[in-house]
């Protein structure tokens, strides 16, 4: 249990291997490990036990988690579709406006909340102090009554969103080698594919249901449901989710020999960091002169960019001519769609361990279904036009993030 773990918050020795003192006591020795450098037969197969260990406990969490975090950004634009715009009585371009104000706090927060995160040394109470705190925003949502609420919001929101995210990829890489994280990062990103799907039907069922109910619209109720649950989420996250892999309790000292192994081995590091190791300032610093570190950034903000139409989904959707709850049904199978896409995508991906084509080719399929979708007014084609969209956001982050790692 994370909540159990007993781990140094000192950032000066944070994520050292000292803290096995803490844990148990793990000798890993030279003759443990094969002639070329790495894992024994024996410790593969202990790697096998490990890795289906995390699997079955860290990969559910954060799925759940990017899911509520996508549904409580998003229901925005559901909520849209339920009287929002009308009860706020927002016209010209404030809709919008509240729409973007969200990532002008996403993007002041997300680089200090690693810097945070480093110095608490808990990802697990960190990140679940997030979950819950974007939750009881989401809910409070709720009593919002013009523009300006809505802006403080969403701003708001944004804020405390952008930890989650940015945590978590700092997290995965403390858990799997580069060689593992392709198909990994595909099942996190479904997280937020999900969301499109099961987001909308969830907007669909409470406008069908509880639209007027106790005097509130549908949208209110939307954002109320959604946020306790969150908040509720977060909870389960600071009881369960295991910090690192050398302060898990539930892991033999063999089995935490191993974990910590195989993530030297991938690091091409020693086995004990050595005196004088980097600072945060040092690794900041290091961060800024690497190469990658830009490439990744413009390659996530063209996909960022790629993707606005997200955002407006149902409002898409409602354009071919059905009623508000059946547009918000019919934003859910593209993203299903989407979710096993990027599963096969990725596994290949990792198979060949060829990232750039995985990258690139999805871009013109995208740029295909807007023009069909903007051109063709057929329904058939145009609602076909909405799955080759999603390729633009879909397949791109889940090799683009391990192509820089």
């Amino acid at each position: 249990m994370a909540s159990t773990n007993d781990v140094k918050t000192n950032p000066d020795t944070f994520d050292k291997k000292p803290y096995l003192a803490d844990n148990a006591e793990v000798d890993i020795k030279q003759g443990q490990m094969s002639g070329e450098g790495g894992l024994s037969e024996h410790q593969k197969g202990l790697e096998k036990k490990l890795l289906f260990k995390i699997d079955t406990l860290i990969l559910p969490i954060i799925v759940v988690v990017y899911l509520l975090n996508y549904i409580d950004r998003n229901n925005y634009a559901a909520a849209r579709l339920q009287g929002l715009e009308e009860d706020l009585n927002l016209h010209g371009d404030q809709y919008q406006t509240g729409l973007s104000v969200f990532f002008v706090g996403y993007v002041l927060m997300q680089v200090p909340s690693n810097a945070l995160l480093n110095y608490s040394g808990r990802p697990s109470l960190y990140l679940g102090f997030w979950i819950v705190a974007w939750g009881l925003v989401s809910a409070l949502t709720c009593l919002v009554k013009s523009f300006a609420h809505i802006v403080v919001c969403r701003f708001i929101l944004g804020f405390v969103e952008a930890p989650f995210f940015a945590g978590v990829l700092f997290y995965v890489s403390k858990w799997y080698t580069r060689s593992e994280l392709g198909f990994r990062m595909a099942i996190f990103y479904s997280g937020s594919l999900l969301s499109g799907a099961f987001g909308n039907l969830i907007a669909g069922g409470i406008l069908r249901g509880l639209d007027g109910k106790q005097g509130l619209a549908a949208w209110q109720w939307l954002y109320i449901i959604e946020g306790v649950v969150t908040i509720f989420v977060g909870f389960i996250v600071m009881l369960l989710l295991p910090d690192f892999p050398h302060t898990w309790k539930v892991l033999t000292p063999e089995l935490r020999a191993v974990a910590i192994q195989r993530m030297a081995l991938d690091a091409n590091q020693d086995d004990v960091d050595e005196e004088g190791a980097k600072s945060h300032v040092q690794g900041v610093r290091q961060a800024l002169t690497d190469p990658k570190t830009y490439i990744l950034a413009i390659m996530y903000h063209c996909q960022t960019g790629s993707t606005g139409f997200s955002n407006f989904f149902p409002s898409l959707t409602q354009t071919l001519g059905f009623d508000r709850t059946t547009s918000l049904l019919l934003v859910a199978p593209p993203y299903i769609f989407a979710v096993i896409w990027a599963y096969g995508h990725s596994l290949y991906s990792d198979k060949v361990q060829n990232r750039f084509w995985f990258w690139v080719y999805p871009i013109p399929l995208a740029i295909t279904g807007c023009l069909l979708f903007m051109f063709v007014p057929l329904f058939g084609v145009r609602y076909f036009a909405m799955f080759l969209m999603s390729f633009a956001f879909i397949l791109s982050p889940t090799v683009s993030y391990v192509l820089c790692k």
